[in-house]
C-alpha cells in the first residue's frame, strides 16, 4: 500500500480513536451516558485537529510501523500530549476553565489507543501475515547488533525462507534471554545440540568482527551438523546497498585458513606505477590477471599485457578495458613466447617499461617431473631471456614471481624456479635494473590448485583424492599474492627473495575435508582417498632456508632472504647442454645444482 492510499485510511482510523477516546473519558470522569455537550464538542475538535496537524508535522502517518521502535513511540507521545495542550487552552480561553480530570483521562486513552492500533497492526504481521510452514528453521551465531539486525530483517520481510529459531552467543550475560521473541540458548558449543533439538536446516554467522581462526572454530561445531552453514554479508557491502541484510553468502575455503589474509600498504606502492610503463608476463594466468587488475587501480600510463596464449591474454584485455573504460590507461597486448629471446628485446626496446612483473612459467609440478626440457626452456631460459632484455633496455625494476617449492627443491619445478632466482640475483650485480625474486605458497583458486579439482571430484560424487594425510602446504588467496608482488617492486634494492609471512600451513586433508562440508555433503558420502605421494612433491614446503632467513620483517608480513651461492657456470653449462641429456639426467643435474650439490666450487658466492 503506497502513502498516497494507506493516507485517508490512517486518517479516518486516528479520528475514529480520537473521538472514541474523548467521549468515552467523559463516560469515565463523569459516570453518566449523557456525553455530549458543548464543551466537549469543543474539546473534540480541538483535539481532533491538533492530533492530525501534528501528525503530519511529526511524520507520524509516514512511519513504516513494521520497523517501529522508541523513536515512534516518542513521536505518538509528542502527537498526543501536545494535543491534549491544545485542548487545555482552548478551554481555558472560550470556557474560562480547564477540564483536568477529563484531559488527563482522554491522554491516557489516546495515548494507549494510538500506540495500541500501531502494536496491533505490528502483532498481525509477525504473527499471521509472515508466518509461514514452509520456512527452513535458522540459527543464528552472534546476538550482537549483526546477529539482531538479521533476525529483526528476517522477521519482517515475507519472501525470505529462513525463520529465526534461536540465537547461539558465548556473551553468558545474553543466555537465556530473549531477542525480538528469539531465545539465546548457549554457547558455540551448544550448536550441534541444538540443531538436533530444533530440528535447524540453516546456520547463519552474523558476526563480522570474527578473526579467521574463530571462524573457522565456529565452522567446525557448524560441520558437525547436517546444517547449511552461511555467513553474512560484508558490512561494506551492506552499508553500500550492494547486498541487503537477507542476502547471505556461503563460507568460502578461504574463510578458514586460519589466519587473516594479509592486507599490504599498497598506497606506498603508487609512485613506482602511477604515469608509468608496467609490463607483466604470463598476464593471461591466474597470478598475472590479478597482477594487471591491482596495477590498474594504480592508473599506470600503459600496461602492456604479453602472454603465450592469445585466448587467455584477450580474456583478461575485455576484463581490463571494460573496468576501467574512464580511465586514460592505454593497455597493449603482446603475444610472446618467452623462449624467443630477440621477441623479449624487441617487445621491451619497443615500450621501454619502468617495472616488469614476470609471473609466466610453467608450474604443474607432475608435469614439469615428465617433461624437464620444457620446465628448463620456459622456467629457467624463458626467465633468462626476458631479465636479459629488461637489463639490456634499462628497466628500472624486474620482479620474478618464484615459489616455495625452490626452497630445498625434490621436484624440476621447484629447481628450475631456484636456478632463475639465481640468474636474475646474479643479473642485479651486474646491471642497473633492480631484480629482485618474490616467494609464496599455494594459491587458492588459481590454475593447477588442489581446490578446483577438489570440487570436480566432489561433483562427480567423490571421493577426493589426498595425495597423503600428512602432506601439509602454505595457503593465500591471489588477491594476496599479487598484492606481495606489487609490493615487493616498490620496495626492491635490488637482488632481495621477499617472502611472505604466511602464518601457519594447512594439512590438505582438512582442507579436503572442510570443502566438502561446505558443499552441504558429509565426509562419508563423498570420501577421501589417498593416491601416495607423486615424483617430485614433498610432505611439506619451506619459504626459505635456514641460510637465508634473515629475522626481522623489513615490512609487516614480509621477510626477505639473503643471497646464497649463485652456480652461473654450471647453469650457463646447463642451459648449452640439456638438450642431449635424457630426462632423468636432466631432472638430476637439475636437483643438484638447486640444492647446491655439485662437484666444482661455485663461481659466485653471497
Amino acid at each position: 500500500m503506497t502513502y498516497r492510499q494507506r493516507l485517508p485510511f490512517f486518517i479516518l482510523i486516528d479520528s475514529c480513536i480520537v473521538l472514541t477516546a474523548i467521549f468515552f473519558s467523559q463516560f469515565l470522569v463523569g459516570a453518566t451516558v449523557h456525553v455530549i455537550s458543548f464543551s466537549i464538542v469543543l474539546s473534540s475538535v480541538v483535539i481532533l485537529l491538533s492530533h492530525h496537524l501534528f501528525s503530519f508535522r511529526f511524520n507520524l502517518y509516514k512511519k513504516v510501523w513494521e520497523y517501529a521502535s522508541v523513536g515512534e513511540l516518542v513521536v505518538i507521545l509528542q502527537t498526543v500530549t501536545l494535543s491534549i495542550f491544545m485542548a487545555a487552552i482552548v478551554q481555558q480561553l472560550v470556557l474560562k476553565e480547564t477540564s483536568f480530570r477529563l484531559l488527563i483521562a482522554t491522554w491516557i486513552l489516546h495515548l494507549l489507543l494510538i500506540g495500541g492500533s500501531r502494536f496491533c497492526w505490528r502483532m498481525y504481521r509477525d504473527t499471521v501475515m509472515n508466518k509461514s510452514n514452509s520456512k527452513r528453521k535458522t540459527l543464528i551465531v552472534g546476538a550482537g547488533s549483526a546477529g539482531t539486525m538479521v533476525v529483526r530483517q528476517l522477521l519482517k520481510y515475507n519472501d525470505s525462507d529462513l525463520s529465526p529459531a534461536g540465537f547461539i552467543d558465548d556473551d553468558v550475560r545474553k543466555q537465556n534471554l530473549d531477542v525480538y521473541g528469539i531465545p539465546i540458548l548457549g554457547g558455540i558449543h551448544l550448536i550441534e545440540e541444538k540443531v538436533k533439538e530444533l530440528d535447524i536446516e540453516n546456520i547463519i554467522i552474523a558476526i563480522p568482527s570474527l578473526n579467521k581462526k574463530e571462524l573457522q572454530a565456529i565452522f567446525q561445531e557448524c560441520a558437525k551438523t547436517e546444517a547449511k552453514t552461511q555467513i553474512l554479508p560484508m558490512l561494506e557491502d551492506l552499508m553500500t546497498g550492494k547486498i541487503s541484510v537477507n542476502q547471505f553468502r556461503d563460507v568460502k575455503v578461504e574463510d578458514l585458513l586460519g589466519r587473516e589474509p594479509v592486507e599490504l600498504d599498497i598506497d606506498t606502492i603508487s609512485s613506482s606505477i602511477t604515469n608509468k610503463v608496467v609490463l607483466v608476463t604470463g598476464a593471461g594466468g591466474s597470478i598475472g590477471s590479478e597482477i594487471c587488475r591491482q596495477i590498474s587501480l594504480f592508473h599506470p600510463k600503459t600496461l602492456i599485457l604479453l602472454g603465450h596464449g592469445e585466448n587467455s591474454i584477450y580474456s583478461i584485455e575485455m576484463e581490463l578495458k571494460e573496468v576501467f573504460q574512464n580511465t586514460d590507461i592505454n593497455f597493449v597486448t603482446e603475444i610472446a613466447d618467452l623462449q624467443d629471446a630477440s621477441k623479449m628485446v624487441s617487445v621491451m626496446g619497443h615500450y621501454q617499461p619502468d617495472v616488469v612483473y614476470h609471473a609466466a612459467a610453467h608450474k604443474h609440478v607432475p608435469l614439469m617431473e615428465r617433461n624437464p626440457e620444457e620446465a628448463v626452456k620456459n622456467n629457467l631460459i624463458g626467465t633468462l631471456n626476458a631479465a636479459n632484455a629488461a637489463s639490456w633496455n634499462n628497466v628500472k625494476t624486474f620482479v620474478m614471481i618464484s615459489s616455495d617449492k625452490a626452497v630445498n627443491p625434490t621436484s624440476v619445478m621447484g629447481a628450475t624456479k631456484r636456478l632463475s632466482e639465481m640468474v636474475v640475483q646474479n643479473l642485479d650485480r651486474q646491471s642497473t635494473t633492480k631484480f629482485v625474486a618474490v616467494r609464496f605458497g599455494n594459491v587458492l583458486g588459481s590454475r593447477g590448485s588442489v581446490i578446483p579439482l577438489f570440487k570436480k571430484q566432489i561433483e562427480k560424487g567423490g571421493p577426493i583424492t589426498v595425495t597423503h594425510p600428512d602432506m601439509i602446504r602454505f595457503f593465500m588467496t591471489i588477491p594476496e599474492a599479487s598484492r606481495l608482488v606489487i609490493q615487493a617492486g616498490s620496495l626492491a634494492k635490488g637482488g632481495e627473495i621477499f617472502v611472505l609471512d604466511m602464518g601457519e600451513p594447512v594439512k590438505i586433508v582438512d582442507l579436503a575435508t572442510n570443502l566438502i562440508k561446505l558443499s552441504g555433503h558429509s565426509v562419508d558420502d563423498i570420501g577421501i582417498e589417498y593416491s601416495g605421494i607423486r615424483p617430485g612433491e614433498k610432505l611439506y614446503e619451506e619459504l626459505l632456508n635456514k641460510e637465508e632467513v634473515h629475522a626481522e620483517h623489513i615490512y609487516p608480513n614480509i621477510y626477505v632472504g639473503k643471497t646464497s651461492e649463485l652456480y652461473l657456470q654450471e647453469i650457463e653449462e646447463l642451459i648449452e647442454s640439456f638438450i642431449e641429456m635424457d630426462k632423468e639426467a636432466l631432472r638430476n643435474r637439475l636437483l643438484l645444482l638447486a640444492n647446491h650439490r655439485v662437484e666444482s666450487q661455485p663461481l659466485l658466492s653471497g
